[in-house]
């Protein structure tokens, strides 16, 4: 099945009331895992790339390549969307784009609104041209990931007029508002902003995004969900799995050196994440 816009599975999604996981890759045993774990979970996915780990991985092109040769051997039949992460500029979404990649989220929430509005519509009219649909975000989601590092401080809720604005001016396929969740662990209790969300569902006719989908309780998740969230962020849990086997295996023989025999673990720890995370969200059994 070749690659899909995130578009169409995410309407559905928020139609159909689950949640989307959008999981990030950060190399060859990501990509495995997530794309065996949505198999056999017969769930549509979205595989996550920030531009550090695009640049880890040898650029844009070569996660593309990547990414359809492992469909194609293991016989993929769930729909996938390849994702910017958190791009940066409208170069970088373009440079996405003509990559292969068939979704692109420009993360313009640092600039002023009208900055913000309109750096949005460039990358829209770009992408809609080439049939890859578009994210964007409105607020301040705290902490860190990759090369986006935001201070508790500088956190922001987003504002619901604003958020209308933005999405009715944009044409935007999908929103990110900055409601409480961060990138990252969570230093206390996760606090989201529910009547917010609410009110924002009610005047902005898209699939919301939850980005920081790490260490949010399963009844927050779900109620995140019935508020028209349909996309679900995770990538520091997978890491903190993988790290952990990693570690488990590399304790108990210390002499081990093939990369396989640790990496191994590592991708099956990966995949069982994120096969948690799917019958969490609702989305198993969905594709």
């Amino acid at each position: 099945m070749p690659l899909v816009s995130m578009k169409e599975m995410l309407e559905t999604a928020k139609e159909q009331r689950y949640g989307v996981g959008q999981f990030n890759l950060n190399n060859l045993e990501y990509a495995q895992a997530i794309l065996q774990a949505a198999e056999e979970e017969k769930s549509p996915v979205i595989l996550g790339v920030s531009e550090g780990a695009a640049r880890y991985m040898g650029g844009f092109n070569v996660v593309v390549s990547m990414v359809k040769a492992l469909m194609d051997s293991y016989g993929t039949t769930v729909p996938v969307a390849i994702h910017l992460d958190h791009g940066s500029s409208f170069e970088s979404c373009a440079k996405a784009i003509h990559a292969g990649f068939t979704s692109v989220m420009i993360d313009a929430s640092h600039d002023p609104l009208e900055e913000n509005i309109a750096v949005t519509k460039k990358v829209v009219e770009l992408a809609h041209m080439h049939g890859v649909s578009v994210e964007a975000e409105l607020g301040r989601v705290g902490g860190q990931e990759d090369d986006l590092i935001v201070d508790d401080a500088e956190a922001a809720y987003a504002i619901p007029s604003e958020c209308k604005q933005l999405v009715d001016e944009t044409n935007v396929d999908v929103f990110a508002p900055a409601l409480g969740s961060v990138h990252g662990p969570y230093k206390g209790e996760p606090n989201l902003g529910f009547d917010r969300m609410e009110e924002i569902m009610g005047i902005v006719d898209k699939p919301l995004v939850l980005h920081g989908g790490t260490g949010i309780p399963t009844h927050d998740i779900k109620k995140a969900i019935s508020f028209g969230t349909a996309k679900i962020n995770v990538n520091t849990e997978n890491q903190v799995s993988q790290a952990k086997a990693v570690r488990e295996v590399l304790a108990e023989k210390p002499d081990l050196y093939d990369p396989r025999k640790y990496l191994g673990p590592g991708r099956d720890a990966i995949k069982e994440t994120v096969i948690g995370k799917m019958r969490e969200f609702g989305s198993s059994n969905k594709a």
